[in-house]
């Protein structure tokens, strides 16, 4: 009987070949990119959570109550693991991490790389399973000169990770460590990646801010005992803080544990509270993949039903010949999972052509895992459950045939078969609508951020590592570089200027409510920063060699004078920590984190030489040759250093990568919406037209033009589709909302978004059915009165 049932099957493609076509096309489409999405988001999901440890394994992280608000970050005081470790004994392993990756000059010999890595702790290995090919937990970075590198650094630099084993490699040309582990290059399932690890001891000695409770920035992770509750020990530690700094009324820090493998999905903090993070986009494509599924799905009903009528006289016969109902179901489920395996077939062999495009759009690297046994059980599963959903409604419809009025002529179909398959098409447009507007306003948002006026020019301007004694000739580089073509000023600063996270709230000044804690932002710059920059100065001037009190002087934005309570700071004396001086200058605010944040108090003070990096802007249309320049005279002033730089609208664009990867995204899933909704869409068309083809017949033979004829088919569309935009225009409105919300500075969704989807829609829907419409209008009335 099943071989009957699948011979029916392939015979009934066979001779509807167009529908056979759409049918499957719409379902392989559908299951390419929900496949796609769910590779993704298995991806996500597998981040950080490989560790053998991993139920044990812990991030610390603050709560600080100040300034009448409450701050969630991670950033801990440096020596906070050692005490922890000391005081709580539920902790096995406690560690100190650098809190950012630091890009470091390595040499061996004459070869010399830039190498990205961290400090940590030595008991890193101890708890977290980084693979390590030589060397063992114990010895690695277990002193202050030794060092762990991955497998690419130990074959670049010594051929291979056995050879590298004991060898000596130099650092910043001030320092040399002994390799004393080699690890294999980190995946794609791990959060942060690093080439080489050095002991955070080392790390330390250079950075004396590292040694007290007064400043916050490294991550500190522990590794519970196995018998050990979590929630208990966040109790014991939630007040840790309160012996080691100053409390009262108006500050205070608590702690809190938050499971390592959760901090990739889990980052955001609202109100010192865990909430949400990249999470959002993960459940943001589980629904969209779904919904393109779904839409799918109610293709295959629609262009089924339109077909039913062709296959009255099948079911009537089986039926005549003693076939129950539960038999015809399941015959025509089975179909619908056999058209489901053919797309399924093909969706492999599509996904296989465009995992390059879409591992490049996402940053990923992933593969299909055709040797894993569970990916198998995964697709058989959507067959059968894709299946059984296409061939649902179907299967009950055909089934439903009465067997003496389908043989004594044309089956006639009711009207609430009729008002169902209107409604999966109404479902369908709205589903459609909401990725037209969403990615309308989505890619408003990107453009939004991309055209910012930050408050600085980006265009033009060029960070430079300030590596080895380029600190201590900086003036003279300075000098000698505004003599070569293309430059036009220079600068340097202590942080990246798209992320300055210093905070302290040590600040007083004469008014202060004793009881208001503010936080500033801080950082340190040279002369010419405004200018290079290209901010604007409100009040006040820049730093200037003609002031050599400035290096007691103080620059303060905006949002720094207003929570301050001065109306013209200029010349007023602040206390910045053990620091002294007056402001002499009030900048425009300027963005230097990303738009999700508020614009922060920000207090900048002069340093002559100090600094992380050189700013320097070029003449527009002169970068290349400025840069080959500034690397000639990088190479005769610092010759021990490779000469490497960074662009400030390409380091701004790398604060937006998720939103310029679910931009994307959204165009793609808004294309395929749109696309088998409209296959949804042409299904009904057809079938309208077969179900009133002798009443156009009378229409022809009345008077009725193809014109009035393709207004009366179409106008039946056209309010469907008219439902569906009001339907999910107030849906999408709520929704991109939500979304909006995560941004400070945010478009706003006007009526034009609207309009313009719904305009999109209309077209592309009545061009979808044009072609059945006309062809259905343009039917010799004769054929069509005597047709049966």
């Amino acid at each position: 009987m099943i071989r009957n049932y699948f011979k029916i099957a392939w015979r009934n493609l066979w001779r509807n070949k167009f529908f056979s076509i759409i049918n499957i096309t719409g379902l392989s489409l559908g299951i390419v990119f929900s496949l796609l999405i769910f590779l993704w988001v298995k991806s996500e999901l597998n981040v950080d959570a490989y560790h053998l440890n991993n139920s044990r394994l812990y991030q610390v992280y603050e709560r600080e109550y100040y300034d009448h608000k409450i701050d969630g970050n991670y950033d801990t005081a440096p020596i906070l693991s050692n005490e922890i470790k000391k005081e709580i004994p539920e902790v096995e392993y406690a560690i100190t991490l650098q809190e950012e990756n630091s890009l470091n000059t390595f040499k061996v010999g004459t070869k010399m790389l830039k190498v990205e890595g961290t400090a940590s702790s030595p008991d890193i290995f101890k708890m977290f399973s980084y693979p390590l090919l030589e060397g063992t937990p114990q010895s690695a970075i277990n002193s202050p000169i030794s060092i762990a590198i991955s497998r690419k650094i130990a074959e670049l630099f010594f051929g291979s990770p056995k050879l590298a084993m004991g060898k000596t490699i130099e650092f910043e040309n001030k320092r040399e460590f002994t390799v004393t582990a080699v690890f294999e290059n980190l995946s794609d399932n791990n959060s942060r990646k690093f080439d080489y690890l050095m002991n955070w001891d080392t790390f330390s000695q250079d950075h004396p801010w590292t040694k007290g409770w007064e400043v916050s920035g490294p991550r500190t992770f522990v590794m519970l005992r196995s018998d050990a509750n979590s929630a208990f020990v966040e109790r014991k530690i939630i007040h840790f803080m309160d012996r080691f700094k100053k409390v009262d009324a108006t500050y205070r820090i608590e702690l809190g544990l938050q499971r390592f493998s959760d901090i990739y999905l889990h980052s955001n903090f609202k109100n010192g509270v865990i909430n949400g993070g990249r999470i959002e986009y993960v459940n943001l494509f589980i629904v969209a993949a779904i919904f393109i599924l779904l839409i799918a799905c109610i293709n295959f009903m629609n262009l089924t039903t339109a077909r039913s009528v062709r296959r009255a006289r099948e079911v009537g016969i089986r039926k005549v010949s003693g076939a129950v109902r539960s038999t015809l179901i399941t015959q025509f489920i089975g179909e619908a999972i056999f058209i489901t395996l053919i797309s399924v077939s093909g969706s492999l062999i599509l996904i296989n052509l465009l995992l390059p495009v879409f591992n490049n759009i996402t940053l990923k690297h992933i593969a299909l895992p055709f040797n894993q046994l569970s990916f198998w059980f995964s697709i058989a599963f959507l067959t059968v459950i894709t299946g059984c959903i296409s061939g649902s409604y179907p299967a009950l419809f055909l089934s439903s045939f009465n067997p003496v009025k389908v043989l004594k002529g044309p089956a006639k179909i009711g009207l609430g078969p009729i008002i169902f398959r209107k409604g999966l098409v109404v479902f369908q447009f709205v589903l459609a609508v909401l990725f037209i507007i969403g990615t309308i306003i989505v890619s408003n948002q990107i453009g939004y951020i991309q055209g910012r006026n930050l408050g600085y020019d980006k265009q033009n301007l060029i960070y430079i590592p300030m590596d080895g004694e380029l600190k201590d000739k900086f003036q003279v580089f300075k000098d000698e570089a505004l003599r070569m073509p293309g430059i036009q000023s220079i600068s340097h600063i202590s942080d990246n200027p798209t992320s300055l996270d210093n905070q302290n709230n040590a600040v007083d000044w004469s008014g202060k409510d004793p009881l208001n804690k503010v936080q500033f932002s801080t950082t340190e710059v040279g002369y010419d920063f405004s200018s290079t920059m290209k901010m604007q100065m409100v009040k006040g001037r820049d730093f200037s060699p003609e002031y050599p009190t400035d290096s007691a002087g103080f620059i303060i934005n905006e949002t720094a004078m207003k929570r301050m309570g001065l109306a013209d700071p200029i010349g007023e004396q602040i206390t910045f920590g053990p620091l002294k001086g007056k402001v002499i200058g009030v900048l425009k605010d300027f963005n230097f984190e990303s738009l999700h944040q508020q614009i922060e108090p920000l207090i900048i003070r002069f340093e002559k030489n100090y600094g992380y990096y050189l700013l320097v802007r070029t003449q527009p249309g002169k970068t290349r040759q400025a840069l080959t320049s500034l690397q000639s005279l990088f190479k005769q002033m610092n010759p021990n250093f490779p000469f490497s730089y960074s662009f400030s609208d390409h380091e701004y664009q790398k604060l937006y990568t998720s939103e310029k990867v679910v931009g994307k995204l959204a165009n793609y899933f808004c294309f395929l919406a749109i696309f088998i909704s409209c296959l949804g869409l042409l299904g009904l068309a057809i079938f309208t037209a077969e179900q009133r083809v002798k009443e156009i017949g009378i229409r022809k033979v009345l008077g009725a033009s193809v014109i009035s004829l393709f207004v009366l088919l179409s106008s039946e569309f056209l309010v469907l589709i008219i439902v569906a935009i009001l339907i999910a225009s107030p849906i999408a409105w709520y929704s991109m909302n939500i979304w909006l919300q995560g941004y400070s500075y945010r478009v706003s969704i006007s009526l034009n978004v609207f309009v313009m989807s719904s305009i999109v829609i209309i077209i592309v829907a009545l061009v979808s059915v044009s072609f059945q419409t006309i062809k259905a209008s343009l039917i010799n009335p004769i054929k069509s009165l005597r047709s049966e």
